[in-house]
Order: C-alpha cells, then sequence, then structure tokens
C-alpha cells in the first residue's frame, strides 16, 4: 500500500488554468547599446534612426519607447543601411552580398518591424552570357534612386548595377561598366590604370536623374542615367575615401587616404576639371590618415559646415578616434573613446528649401551614440533618453528597486539634473522623434541600479520601454588614488593643436580596480543606501537636496577575530581621504566600514529602520550600527584549510590549478569505490543507498527519478564566503517572543541566525539611545550536502514573506501574521527548505539537483497577479539554474508549477547578471551593452507599443505571407523574437519557413524579488571568485549531450527566417 501514498496524482484542470492566467514567458525588450554596432541611418521624414549590428540584428528607434527590433536569418554583419523616406522601408547590406528589405507594418494597431524581400547576389565575379555583361561581384556601396523605386549598386569591379527595389530584381540593360565611363575619360588619364572598386554613389536632390560616381582611383563622375551619359568629370589622382554632393549641386566635396578633402565646382568651368577649386590638408603638413567620411551642410549665412571623420596626424595622434566639426573659422576635433562607426545630420530635406541648415550631428560610435546640437553656440551634447551605454564602465553588479515612491523619485531626478544642467535653449531637444508610443504609462516606477568597475552606481528609469539616466553616484572622491597625479599630467601635456574635446562618457578605464562596486541595497522609503566595494569598504549613504561639507566617520572591522595562521596576501585597503570633503547634491556618504582583511564584499543588506548594516567577505560577516557608529558583531567563518581565502583575486591561476586537481580526485575517489563502497554513517549516504536499491517497475510511476548526489567536502576552497545575508522580525529564541534577528548563509552550507537586542529609538529622532545593539547566536544550522546557501526568507504564518522596511509601520503593505507559526525558506544551490521556527525543524523540502540535475544560481520571490481577475495574486519562489532554465514554486508548499529556459546555458555570464523583481520580471546581460528584460508574470508585461505614421502602400497578398508567426528564437545576441516567413525574390512564401504554424507557441519569462536582500535584488557579475569547476562542467557537457544540442540548435535555425518584436 506505500506505493499508492506516494503516486503523483493527475493535472487538476483548474490548477492548470489559473497558472495560465498567472505565468507567461516573454522576452520582452532589449535596455542599453547595442553590442557591435557597424551601420548607421536615418530617416529625415518620420525622424527615425537604423542601427545593425555584427550579429545581423536591425534596431530602429524613435521617440523614447518606439522600437523596433529584427534579425537577419544569417548571422552575418550589416555593413550598410539604407531608408526609403518616408515608407517605412529599410535596405540593409550584409558582408555576404545579401540585401534585405525590411518593412514596418501594421497588425492590431501596432507596428512591427518584418523582412519583406532579399536578395542574394552572387559569390563569384564571371561573365553573363546573355547579356555579355560583368555578373554582380562584391557590393562595395548602395545607393536608393528616389526615381523609379530602384538602387544602384557600386561593385568591387567598377560596375554598377541597378535594381528593382520592391521586387529586388536585376534591371537587365541598365548596368553600367567602367569601361563605358572609361570612353568619357582622356587617354592620358587611363594609362593602362583601372578606376579601381566604386566608394561612393550620391544623388541629386533635385534631379534624381543623376548620380556622383565615385571611383577609388580618384575619378569622379556625374553620370545622367536618362541620357546615359558623363556630364562632368573630375581627375583626381589621390586614393578616394568618400564624396558628398552639395544639395545645389553646384559643389562636389571629396575626401582621400592622405587626410585631405578637395571642394570640385560642378556648375562652372571645362570638363574634365583636372584640379579642384580647393585641397587642404586640416591637420597637415605631417602625414595624416585618411578621412573617411565628408559632409558638406550649408547655411543661410554663408557659413557652411564641413564635418568629416578622421584626417588626425598619423605620428602624433594616430591612435584617436575624431570628428572633426569645421565652420568658418571655427574648428572643433571630437575626441571619443571608441572607434567612429557612421554620422548624419539631421537638416532639411525638402526639395524646396535652399540650404541645409543643420540642427544635430548624430556619431554612432562602437561603444555609444553622441548627438550634437549644432544649433546652439559650443555645440553641446545632446542627453539621450535611451541608448545610454550601460557599460561606460564595466558592470560589476546590478539590483532592482519596485515601487518606488513618488517624493524619492522627485529627489534623484532633480540631483540628476544638478550634474548635468540642461542649456538654457529649447533647441537643445532630442532629434530623433518618430512614431508614437501606444504604451500606458507605468503603474509604478521602477529603479535599475547598475554598479560599476570604477566606483559609481548608476540610477535608470526602468519602468518603461525606455532605460532612461537617472542620475550618477560616484564614490572614487571618498578615497586617494594614484591616478590623480597622472591625469594632471596628461592634462598639462595636452597642445593647443588640434583643439581636441572630449565627448562621449565611454570610459573603460578604473582609475583603481579596488574601487569596484560589488553590492548595493537602496532602503526606498528613508533615501538611505548602501554600497560595498572590491577591497572590503562598505558605504552608507544617504540622499540630500543640498551640496555640503563633511567629514566621513571611518570605522574598521577585523572579521578575522585575531585568528593564527592567515596572512592577507592580497590587495591593500584603499586610503580614505581626512577631514571635510565637499558633496554635491545627491547620495552623500554618512560612514565607511573598512572589513579586514580588505577582501571583496560578497553580500550586504541594510535595515534603516533599525539602524544596521550587515556585509560579508569570503572571511565571515559583520554587523554595524551605522547610527551609533559602532560595529556590534564580527564573525569568522574560515576553514582551517581555507588558506584561498588569504590569496585575493591575484591568485587565481593556483586557486583554478588546485580546484581542478581537487575535483578530478574527487571524481577518481568516488568512480573507485563506487557501489563496493559500504554505506554507513551519514542519513546522506543512507538515502542514497535506498535509491540505488529500489529497481522495481513501481518505481517509474511511484516518483521521479533522483540523482545520487556526492556530499560536498568540508575543507573545499573558499567554504567561509558569506552568501547571503538577512533580517528579519521573527521568532527564534522561543514561539511567545518575536524580536529583530539577522541570518547569515555561507558557501559550505552553514546558516547562523542572531538575536538582535535593538533599542528603540527617540520619538521623531533619528539617534537611538546610548545603550548599543547587541546580537547573540540563536541557531546554527549545517545543511547536510554543504551546499552553498544562495538565499534566506522568512515566511509568517500564512506563508508570506515578511514585508520590507517601514511598509507595515507606515501602513505601505500588510502587516505580517505574528500569531501563527513562522517558518524559515532556506535556498542552497541543490535544493530548497522550510524549517519551521523557533524550532527549526525540517518541514518542507524540494531537491532541485536530484530532480532536474541542475543547481540554483538565482533565487527571488516574487507576486504574480492574475490575468483574469485583478485581485488574485500569488506569491511565489522562482529560481535561474546554471542551465539558464527558470522554475517557479509555490511558496511554503515547494510545488513545482512551470519552468522555462531564458538563457543558453553556455552563456554563464549572462546567468550570472540575473536580478529579479518583486512584480514578474527580470533583467540579465546578453551583452556588455545591453540588458534583456524579461518578464513571468502574464500579468506585468513591458514591452515596446508603438505606431509609425508611413505614406508607402501596402500589398494585401504579401503581407498575410507574413502573417503567419512562429517560436521565438535566440538571437545572435542572446535575444529572442518572433520569427515571420519572410518572401524570397519571387515573392512567394520562403520554403524553409512551411513548418513555422507547427511549432508550439513562445515560453515565459522570470521576474521576482530577492530574498538574499530585504530591499533589493542584487547580483555580482565579477564572477572571477564564483567560477568553480561545476561551471566549466556544465559550459563543457557530455559530448552526447553537445551532439544532441547541435541537432536541435540546427532544426531551430532552419526555422529561423525574420523577426518581429511587439
Amino acid at each position: 500500500m506505500m506505493k499508492f501514498r506516494f503516486r503523483r496524482q493527475g493535472a487538476d484542470p483548474q490548477r492548470e488554468k489559473l497558472k495560465q492566467e498567472l505565468f507567461a514567458f516573454h522576452k520582452t525588450v532589449e535596455h542599453g547599446f547595442p553590442n557591435q554596432p557597424s551601420a548607421l541611418a536615418f530617416d529625415p521624414e518620420l525622424r527615425i534612426m537604423a542601427i545593425g549590428t555584427r550579429s545581423g540584428a536591425v534596431k530602429i528607434y524613435g521617440a523614447p519607447g518606439v522600437e523596433f527590433t529584427g534579425l537577419h536569418r544569417d548571422a552575418a554583419t550589416v555593413t550598410q543601411m539604407h531608408f526609403l523616406p518616408g515608407q517605412g522601408r529599410v535596405l540593409t547590406l550584409l558582408d555576404d552580398d545579401s540585401l534585405h528589405l525590411w518593412e514596418i507594418v501594421h497588425h492590431d494597431g501596432c507596428a512591427h518591424l518584418e523582412e519583406a524581400l532579399h536578395f542574394q547576389a552572387p559569390s563569384r565575379p564571371g561573365f553573363d552570357g546573355a547579356s555579355g555583361l560583368p555578373s554582380l561581384a562584391h557590393i562595395t556601396v548602395v545607393l536608393l534612386v528616389a526615381v523609379g523605386d530602384m538602387a544602384a549598386l557600386g561593385t568591387e569591379g567598377g560596375s554598377i548595377f541597378f535594381l528593382d527595389v520592391p521586387t529586388l530584381t536585376l534591371l537587365e540593360g541598365q548596368t553600367l561598366g567602367p569601361d563605358e565611363v572609361l570612353r568619357s575619360v582622356p587617354d592620358d588619364y587611363r594609362c593602362g590604370k583601372a578606376l579601381g572598386p566604386v566608394e561612393s554613389l550620391q544623388g541629386h536632390l533635385r534631379d534624381p536623374t543623376k548620380i556622383l560616381i565615385g571611383y577609388s582611383r580618384g575619378l569622379l563622375v556625374i553620370w545622367n542615367q536618362a541620357a546615359r551619359c558623363a556630364e562632368r568629370i573630375f581627375l583626381g589622382n589621390q586614393q578616394l575615401e568618400s564624396v558628398c554632393w552639395e544639395r545645389s549641386g553646384h559643389t562636389v566635396v571629396s575626401s582621400h587616404s592622405d587626410g585631405s578633402y578637395a571642394i570640385w565646382a560642378a556648375d562652372t568651368g571645362d570638363s574634365p576639371t583636372v584640379q579642384p577649386t580647393v585641397a587642404t590638408t586640416p591637420y597637415g603638413p605631417f602625414p595624416c590618415k585618411a578621412i573617411n567620411k565628408v559632409l558638406w551642410r550649408s547655411c543661410a549665412s554663408g557659413e557652411h559646415f564641413v564635418i568629416f571623420s578622421g584626417g588626425m596626424p598619423r605620428a602624433s595622434y594616430g591612435d584617436r578616434h575624431c570628428v572633426s566639426v569645421l565652420q568658418a573659422e571655427t574648428l572643433v576635433t571630437l575626441d571619443f573613446t571608441s572607434r567612429v562607426i557612421d554620422f548624419f545630420t539631421v537638416h532639411s530635406t525638402r526639395p524646396e528649401d535652399e540650404f541645409d541648415e543643420p540642427q544635430a550631428l548624430a556619431v554612432l560610435l562602437e561603444e555609444e551614440l553622441v548627438v550634437l546640437d549644432l544649433q546652439t553656440p559650443g555645440w553641446p551634447a545632446v542627453p539621450a533618453p535611451y541608448l545610454a551605454p550601460l557599460h561606460s564602465s564595466a558592470i560589476t553588479c546590478s539590483a532592482h528597486v519596485a515601487n518606488v515612491p513618488a517624493k524619492l523619485w522627485a529627489r534623484i531626478v532633480s540631483a540628476g539634473e544638478q550634474q548635468s544642467p540642461q542649456p538654457a535653449s529649447g533647441a537643445s531637444s532630442w532629434p530623433i522623434t518618430g512614431g508614437r508610443n501606444l504604451a500606458q504609462e507605468p503603474s509604478q516606477r521602477g529603479l535599475l541600479l547598475t554598479g560599476h568597475e570604477d566606483g559609481t552606481v548608476r540610477f535608470w528609469d526602468a519602468s518603461g520601454v525606455a532605460l532612461r539616466p537617472l542620475y550618477k553616484l560616484s564614490t572614487a572622491g571618498l578615497f586617494q588614488t594614484d591616478c590623480e597625479h597622472a591625469d594632471s599630467l596628461a592634462q598639462a601635456a595636452e597642445d593647443d593643436w588640434p583643439p581636441f574635446r572630449k565627448v562621449g562618457c565611454f570610459d573603460p578605464y578604473s582609475d583603481d580596480p579596488r574601487l569596484g562596486v560589488q553590492k548595493v541595497a537602496l532602503c526606498k522609503y528613508t533615501a538611505q543606501m548602501v554600497v560595498a566595494g572590491t577591497a572590503g569598504q562598505v558605504l552608507v549613504l544617504e540622499l540630500s537636496d543640498t551640496p555640503a561639507e563633511q567629514a566621513v566617520g571611518v570605522a574598521s572591522l577585523d572579521l578575522l577575530q585575531d585568528r593564527e595562521g592567515f596572512t592577507w596576501k592580497g590587495h591593500e585597503r584603499l586610503s580614505p581621504r581626512l577631514g571635510p570633503l565637499p558633496w554635491p547634491a545627491g547620495f552623500q556618504p554618512r560612514a565607511l566600514i573598512q572589513c579586514l582583511p580588505p577582501a571583496a564584499v560578497t553580500a550586504v543588506t541594510l535595515h534603516a529602520e533599525w539602524g544596521l548594516v550587515a556585509f560579508g567577505t569570503s572571511h565571515g560577516f559583520g554587523l554595524f550600527d551605522y547610527l551609533r557608529r559602532s560595529p556590534v558583531l564580527a564573525r569568522c567563518t574560515l576553514h582551517p584549510s581555507d588558506s584561498l581565502a588569504m590569496e585575493g583575486p591575484l591568485s587565481r591561476v593556483k586557486s583554478l590549478k588546485k580546484s581542478l586537481r581537487q575535483s578530478f580526485r574527487r571524481i577518481r575517489k568516488s568512480r573507485a569505490s563506487g557501489k563496493k563502497r559500504m554505506v554507513t554513517g551519514s542519513k546522506l549516504q543512507e538515502a542514497n543507498a535506498q535509491l540505488a536499491e529500489q529497481a522495481g517497475p513501481q518505481d517509474v510511476e511511484v516518483t521521479p527519478v533522483q540523482r545520487r548526489i556526492e556530499p560536498r567536502s568540508a575543507d573545499d576552497s573558499l567554504s567561509g564566503v558569506v552568501r547571503c545575508l538577512y533580517f528579519a522580525d521573527t521568532f527564534l529564541r522561543d514561539a511567545a517572543h518575536h524580536g529583530p534577528t539577522m541570518w547569515a548563509g555561507t558557501n559550505s552550507g552553514s546558516v547562523f541566525a542572531y538575536a538582535l537586542e535593538v533599542p528603540a529609538a527617540v520619538a521623531g529622532g533619528e539617534k537611538r539611545p546610548e545603550r548599543a545593539v547587541e546580537a547573540v547566536l540563536g541557531k546554527e544550522v549545517q545543511l547536510m550536502h554543504r551546499a552553498p546557501v544562495v538565499a534566506i526568507a522568512v515566511l509568517d504564518g500564512r506563508g508570506r514573506p515578511l514585508p520590507e522596511p517601514y511598509e507595515a509601520s507606515r501602513d505601505l503593505a500588510q502587516a505580517p501574521d505574528m500569531q501563527g507559526g513562522h517558518a524559515v525558506l532556506i535556498a542552497s544551490e541543490e535544493q530548497f527548505k522550510v524549517f519551521t521556527l523557533p524550532k527549526v525543524s525540517a518541514k518542507t523540502k524540494f531537491k532541485l539537483t536530484a530532480h532536474e540535475g541542475c543547481r540554483v544560481r538565482k533565487v527571488a520571490l516574487a507576486t504574480f497577479a492574475s490575468v483574469a481577475c485583478e485581485d488574485y495574486a500569488e506569491t511565489c519562489l522562482a529560481c535561474l539554474t546554471n542551465l539558464g532554465d527558470v522554475h517557479v514554486f509555490s511558496v511554503p508548499g515547494l510545488r513545482p508549477q512551470v519552468h522555462y529556459a531564458c538563457i543558453r546555458k553556455e552563456d554563464i555570464s549572462g546567468i550570472a547578471s540575473c536580478v529579479f523583481t518583486r512584480h514578474g520580471q527580470g533583467f540579465y546581460l546578453i551583452s556588455p551593452s545591453e540588458f534583456e528584460r524579461f518578464s513571468l508574470s502574464a500579468r506585468n508585461i513591458t514591452e515596446p507599443l508603438c505606431s509609425l505614421d508611413v505614406r508607402w502602400p501596402r500589398d494585401a497578398t504579401r503581407v498575410s505571407h507574413r502573417s503567419r508567426e512562429s517560436p521565438k528564437l535566440s538571437q545572435a545576441n542572446g535575444t529572442p523574437g518572433i520569427i515571420l516567413a519572410p518572401q524570397s525574390r519571387d515573392g512567394s512564401p520562403d520554403p524553409i519557413c512551411k513548418e513555422a504554424d507547427t511549432l508550439e507557441p513562445p515560453e515565459a519569462m522570470l521576474s521576482p524579488m530577492s530574498i538574499d536582500s530585504a530591499t533589493s535584488a542584487d547580483t555580482t557579475l565579477d564572477t572571477t571568485g564564483d567560477m568553480t569547476v561545476e561551471d566549466v562542467k556544465d559550459f563543457l557537457g557530455s559530448s552526447e549531450e553537445s551532439e544532441k544540442n547541435l541537432r536541435n540548435l540546427s532544426e531551430e535555425e532552419a526555422r529561423a527566417c525574420a523577426i518581429l518584436i511587439k
């Protein structure tokens, strides 16, 4: 009869329906700057901008909240992009010589980006026997001809082909070969030399029948396509880089490989023209690098703009990434910290206007986008409402704060505005304003905090689709660093020529790696926060609306407690500045706690109501009363064999070697003993033996197969690392009295619970009486498997997590049930377990590693609201595993609800960077500069909903071919999208996508509140010390599993055709 007792029941239809109303997985939007951009385009009529990347992604941006994303089927580099003005269509050229036509179409009132057609050029040059013309070789440049919906394709062989854009088919009989052009060139210029590749094609704004052709050799030709003849020829002899045709057609500007540019008169003089009107090398006379691109923009004042990239003196500044802006006698050399990809100006393109009158200059760099206001004196930079470089300094940790009070939000925004005051002129506005954002205003404000390698913490508005920068906190000013003297010397050595001007905020170089931020925690009700760093520094800060000059109190806490036999071999502590220091408006430091040894902080939590901050390192954890500025507790967690914990981050090579050696020894020992080993001693071994002996057929239907889990050795390296800290008002000493407690979990599976005596604060004041806070060890739990403790949370009598500090006392949340028995949820890397309080007896558990074969990386509690009933919601436990899967469990029953594949298991940094919100959403890094946003909630979804007014008439039959959707597939940069069936050149559906209708619907996504902090979810991205042999095993996997994954991946890629993201 026992086997029927444990038999799993069938699925409950009502519960399954409720799950569909609560949970749904979506990857919704990518925040940040596109990784590895390679192409840029701008539609002056619709005011939208497109960016292409090396992974084949197409991203179109308009007003804040207006975003479209697509992905080419082949992960090839996007080399060029061209908008069909006003039509909502963009033509992309990839490095495999394929052309793709993308369209912004509307479904159900919302606009989406879809790939309509594609054209593949022949891969090898040859001769077309039918026409006698050279076949299409490598495409070097594309020009959209305004008349006739044509595109001119310049090739490496010097020929120009013409393409019908609506069908993406070559037009017969219109190809222009180099021989035809050479007939109009004087004999002495030919000299037996070829013209070289077509470097540039430019159209005339007022006469679309004319095309300006630039060849690599330096020859410029104004070709009349209607008359099939050359109207003007300019005999340049310097290798050509780019050409610009002034809007009236009277002036042609060419840039060259020797760092010079030339101005040619196109309306006077004889043809061919031998000498330009003006030829200058702006940064000569010494050898200069090539000017890669040049623009000429006319102004009514007569002071025209010449804007070019490159051209710097090769010997002195050849490594600089510059764009120069010249107007009359004013020259500014914009100095960037990353490579220039492309740039454009926002100016008038109406044919009836006589002058360009540029308003703004947008420069796409490899790591950021910079926009300058050309109508304001000084040409200031325009703050970007989106596309801000998240990785201006490398991201080391992140945290999310939900439901930010309006007062705190306004104060943070005000502090950010004082950091970068807006110009008085109203003309300095964001110029890319196309489309309309149809999404509703967010019901609550969300803050995303990112800690960086340079010691800064950046605050981002994560309430909607556009991730907007709000405020930047810098902690470097509190410490003495070695970089200040070097900076002063560098500034003194800077010459006045060229007139460099530093532009942009991308700065990958850290002043001191010890400044790196490892953990952050924010109390949204008191505007207090904690920032912990790499050198053991813990800063307590408070938001102030006015600047101040004050000294910061410094306290040290020795976590080793004079333990003998340990010598710190890592970096030194940072030296704080002494005396009063000036602090701008914003978060200002109130106290600095220095952990000794100065190891990186691995866990931190703040309880503003009690005035306490807890922090942990690889050596132990401490508790500090920042109101009285006095330490409360210091506990060493080191094992006698934890010598690696004393070596610091500079000894990782030895650590990895030792870790690998120990792992292989354990594997060999386990295999050698095998089943011959006698099962004696621990309960774990007895349980494993029972599982091995049960081999009846009834086990298949009685319970899932459980894997044998080897217990971890107590002397594993870095076993003393503190993984999580938690404050709770609960029952620890007895069942009749509750009070403040602090919980700490370590890498060796140890949990320490301390009862705290916190004196009541004086009414109306922040200072508490002179009596100090006391901490007494109440419980100590050792998990049997010694698996690292990832998170701890206390549940009240109703099984709900306790509210945050001040939530209950200020009636901002339902008061916890203090009548029923409390329980503590302890999440380790291998299992979840609920213990009753205060007895700490096991109540419920779920062995994730034994059942699923994976380990827990991130854990969070989230509230999932129903889409069917506004008043119904459930609090569940969500976890992310080392395989990139998301599992959701009920609380406190720990029953599995749903699970989804979220992140590729090979993306170790993405898994390590994941952070959850309280309402069913989450973020993880898909590249150093991009967060992928996802949702596990069926109700709480943040995704682009926008529209765009276009004037291109749709073909209903073509749209119907593309309306079939298939599931989201992983993009090259980690982002999935909805795949749509594109058409081939003849307009028929692509046969590769015939099975798109039979695929399963897209999977869902994750979003909970982290339980390793009382106020926010955080994660450390600097995983140097967290990388283990198990992580390497997860990445490698078995050969059979790898082959299976490759087969599945090839099948999915065979179905992928195009992308649509709402």
